[in-house]
């Protein structure tokens, strides 16, 4: 690596210029060959601060470096050159003497500020090697030696805008972010302290310089990432006199040729000028020293036994005097801080105690925000614990959160006076703001959930009192549906909004709140109906059919109908259908402003008096059909919960599937006419006469054959009907075959008996009564259970004497068995 950087001495320690080297080096390296395309990088700071080791890592060179295990002593002498390898374009990297050394002292400190000039006056970009914890210091940051500088390089040189990179080694806790303005800050105070010549009288910072800060990590105790943090910083090397490059602002660039010149020009001028001065180096001294002290008392308080058993408690839990012992605990390394320091300069050594309890102070702070954060969390909770138990005793809401907040906020100022610390002036104001904050909120989300569940009781309750009713108003579909549910739901909701107020009177409610509570209840109220009238639209169908077969298969008495042929199907089936239709017009839109529909009307008009009414088509549009639209007239849009097309097509659905009942009725009423007609059609009776005249003329002629004749019939119908040949025949013709071939015989030797009995009760005296209604009741329980249509005749002919009186068991003790057989 020596090979390929070429390290050389420029300027030796006595400070002469040594120009033949500078040559060789040019001439090794081929620097007259680059033109303009080349940069100069030098470094400043304090001796032993690792600027050399900084070199090598950052550009791979090979300057001395400082052997921590031999002592702390001068490494560097002069000023050193050579050649950053790797790095376009070309650079020159320049390692300065470290200043304030021991081996110079107080009295020989010019050349530090020589070649502080010389760098600054050179270089394109200037590396500023300072301590991060000298942020903000007077001697230990190089200030007075900045300023210096900056005051003769405006006397001496013209702006060629060289970039200060101040590079913060050791990277403490303290964030970047805080530290870089501190930096700028100072560095802008320097600049406006200084006198300047007339002509740069109001020039700004930034004509001279461009200023850039970066930190690293410890290299002894972060090698690892110290070498990241350097390796990432090479890279903002590369083409650094490119357009926003660290060099890319310079002006006056000398060309490579002639930099050997220049250079010895520069260092002449830097030599002649005898006005150069270095702070004393008992001040130097002081700030070393107290420095040390402070950081050797800041270790011992960190690695405090005391202390760190007390930070372990305190992130548990509260400590109970927290504050009493971390101030003595404080108090104790400050004062040995004191002591030890009491012969060193006072301004410096109150600096450093200043700066030693900050970072103590620093230290201490995060354990002291951990405390009031328990201290918060158990007044938070002592607040909810009390608020609960209030509430169970049956207070008012508000009254009991005055109360419980105001007990927990002093519970907490208790608590922050026993952790306050002596030497800090901390103010515990936005911790409790912030358990104000938490109170209020927890307060809100009870204050909420009580609310939300009182309005819900309040729903359930409003729920409880409007489906049932409701749905049983739709389902009758009367004319007054509408305004009987308006009835309803305004008599409902003025009774759950009647009793609400007293309800929230303990919450101590704005009126806005209140008032909007309420209109939710009432919109809520309002919005349940309509839901309601959404189900039961969705299935109107149902409905009406159920309403249909009510109303067809039921009188106006609720009986139901028996089809004997007298009823007219046409008239009961337009009115059963009339009211479902009625129904269908009422679900047809939400109707609860009371405004007047003529959708009912719509409706008869167009779907009564023409079941299914074609449409008319002019052009392209359908006319002449009322229902031929998704809307319905003065309605709006979300209150329509059938559309008219919607009604046109349940109304052509429930026409089809009623035909099947009408058809039903039909039937039944024929049926009943043939089973009721035992006569033949007039035009048989006719024919039968006309053809059977001469039968009739024989029959005529001998009366005897018609006696016969009508014996015979009176015996054949008495068989069928005790056989009950009809119901037989219905099970079967192979099955009823059967049945009345075993039947037959018995039936008619039955009726012989019967006879054979009835012809020697007639030769007998008269029965009393009462024996005559008992043989008849034998009789008919003899008989088949199954009722024939000649007893259902009879008994609808006969007078219904009351039952158990002698007028009924006489009238039907004379009822002839002969009569029965018909």
């Amino acid at each position: 690596m020596a090979e390929d950087c070429c390290s050389t001495q420029l300027i030796d320690a006595n400070g002469e210029f040594n120009a033949a080297e500078l040559q060789n080096f040019i001439d090794t390296v081929k620097l007259h060959q680059r033109g303009l395309s080349y940069a100069v990088v030098a470094i400043m700071g304090p001796q032993s601060s690792g600027k050399s080791t900084l070199l090598n890592y950052l550009f791979r060179t090979n300057f001395r470096e400082m052997n921590a295990l031999t002592g702390r002593n001068q490494t560097t002498k002069g000023l050193w050159i050579a050649k950053a390898v790797g790095i376009e374009p070309f650079t020159i990297v320049i390692d300065l003497e470290g200043t304030d050394s021991r081996e110079r002292g107080e009295d020989d400190a010019t050349f530090e500020k020589q070649s502080a000039l010389f760098a600054l006056a050179i270089a394109d970009i200037v590396l500023i090697n300072i301590w991060c914890h000298d942020i903000g210091r007077e001697q230990a940051a190089n200030r007075p030696l900045l300023k210096t500088v900056f005051q003769v390089m405006m006397r001496l040189f013209s702006p060629r805008k060289t970039t200060l990179l101040f590079v913060l080694r050791d990277k403490t806790k303290t964030p970047f972010k805080f530290l870089e303005p501190i930096l700028r800050e100072d560095i802008q105070k320097i600049w406006e302290t200084i006198p300047k010549p007339q002509e740069y009288k109001d020039t700004s910072l930034s004509v001279f310089f461009r200023v850039e800060v970066v930190a690293l990590s410890s290299y002894e105790e972060k090698e690892k990432q110290f070498k990241e943090e350097v390796s990432q910083l090479r890279q903002k090397f590369f083409h650094s006199i490119s357009p926003g490059g660290l060099a890319g602002d310079r002006r006056s660039v000398v060309p490579a040729s002639g930099f050997s010149f220049s250079a010895q020009q520069i260092w002449k001028i830097i030599k002649e000028n005898k006005d150069l001065d270095l702070p004393a180096h008992k001040v130097m001294v002081a700030t070393v020293r107290c420095e040390e002290i402070a950081n050797e008392k800041f270790s011992r308080l960190a690695s405090d036994e005391e202390w760190m058993a007390l930070e372990r408690a305190v992130q548990s839990s509260a400590v109970l005097g927290f504050g009493k012992r971390m101030s003595s605990i404080l108090e104790k390394y400050l004062s040995e801080y004191d002591v030890e320091s009491v012969y060193f300069e006072e301004g410096v050594r109150n600096a450093k105690r200043e700066h030693l309890e900050s970072k103590a102070l620093q230290l201490v702070h995060p354990v002291y925000i951990s405390m009031l954060g328990h201290l918060r969390s158990r007044a938070l909770e002592s607040f909810k614990t009390r608020l609960e138990q209030s509430l169970a005793g049956g207070e008012g809401f508000a009254a009991s959160v005055r109360s419980c907040s105001q007990s927990s906020m002093v519970e907490f100022d208790q608590g922050c006076l026993d952790a306050a610390i002596q030497q800090a002036s901390w103010d515990a104001s936005k911790v409790r703001e912030k358990l104000h904050c938490d109170i209020e909120a927890h307060a809100s989300v009870v204050q909420s959930e009580k609310l939300s569940e009182l309005v819900a009781n309040y729903k359930k309750q409003i729920s409880a009192a409007l489906t049932e009713p409701v749905e049983s108003l739709f389902e009758s579909g009367g004319k007054d549906t509408w305004a009987s549910i308006r009835r309803l739901l305004k008599r409902e909701t003025n009774v759950a909004v009647s009793t609400f107020p007293s309800a929230v009177a303990g919450f101590e409610l704005d009126q806005a709140i209140f008032e909007e509570m309420v209109q939710s209840l009432q919109e809520y109220s309002r919005s349940l109906v309509e839901r309601k009238a959404r189900e039961e639209a969705g299935k109107v169908l149902v409905l009406m059919k159920d309403r249909f077969v009510t109303v067809f298969n039921h009188d106006k008495n609720s009986l139901p109908r028996v089809w004997t042929g007298k009823e007219d199907i046409r008239e009961i089936a337009k009115e059963a259908r009339s009211e479902s239709l009625k129904l269908l017009s009422t679900m047809a839109a939400v109707q609860l402003d009371q405004k007047a529909s003529n959708i009912e009307n719509v409706l008869f008009s167009t779907l009564m008096d023409r079941t299914v009414a074609p449409p008319q088509n002019r052009g392209n549009e359908v006319s002449g059909d009322p229902l031929a639209s998704s809307t319905w007239e003065e309605v709006p849009p979300e209150k329509t919960l059938i559309s008219p097309v919607q009604c046109k097509s349940i109304w052509r659905q429930f026409i089809a599937e009623t035909e099947y009942t009408i058809t039903q009725a039909v039937v039944a009423q024929k049926t009943y006419e043939q089973r009721n007609s035992w006569l033949p059609p007039p035009w048989a009776i006719m024919a039968m006469l006309i053809l059977g005249l001469n039968e009739i003329m024989f029959l005529l002629r001998n009366p005897l054959y018609l006696l016969v004749l009508f014996v015979t019939y009176l015996l054949g119908k008495a068989i069928w009907v005790q056989m009950d040949i009809p119901a037989e025949v219905c099970i079967g013709t192979l099955s009823a075959l059967i049945s009345l071939s075993t039947k037959f015989l018995p039936t008619v030797m039955n009726l012989v008996r019967r006879l054979t009995a009835e012809s020697e009760e007639s030769l007998e005296p008269a029965s009393p009564p009462r024996l005559a209604s008992q043989s008849f009741r034998n009789q008919m329980q003899q008989s088949d259970s199954r009722k024939h249509p000649v007893l259902e005749h009879l008994t609808s002919v006969l007078p219904r004497p009351r039952i158990g009186t002698e007028e009924s068991e006489e009238a039907f003790a004379n009822i002839p068995i002969s009569y029965l057989s018909k």
